[in-house]
């Protein structure tokens, strides 16, 4: 087994848009790397996929239906030897609009 050196950090990053997490999850990595920290990831979840049925009229086409579907996109992104710097700008990281990150350490 490998010896650690500093903290091990796992992201977990949430979104409906997969062009917006990707963008997101680049981010973090420079961002790691750029400090000094070595990075496992990122390792794509499954994809949640949910799907609403909604009647299009009421009283006339009661039996025609639109469909929509919601996906949420999630990946994982673990940082190990992280430094205080990496901890830091990680911290001050702006991510892009849309984007959920959930931090453990």
């Amino acid at each position: 087994m490998a010896e650690q050196s500093g903290p091990r950090i796992r992201i977990r990053l949430k979104a409906y848009d997969h062009k917006v997490i990707d963008q997101s999850a680049k981010q973090i990595i420079d961002t790691a790397l750029r400090t000094g920290a070595s990075i496992a990831g990122p390792v794509p979840l499954p994809t949640r996929r949910s799907t609403f049925t909604v009647v299009k009229s009421p009283h006339v086409y009661k039996k025609g239906g639109e469909a929509f579907e919601m996906r949420v996109h999630k990946r994982l992104i673990d940082i190990v030897n992280a430094t205080p710097k990496t901890i830091d700008s990680l911290q001050s990281l702006s991510l892009p609009a849309g984007c959920d990150a959930e931090i453990r350490m």
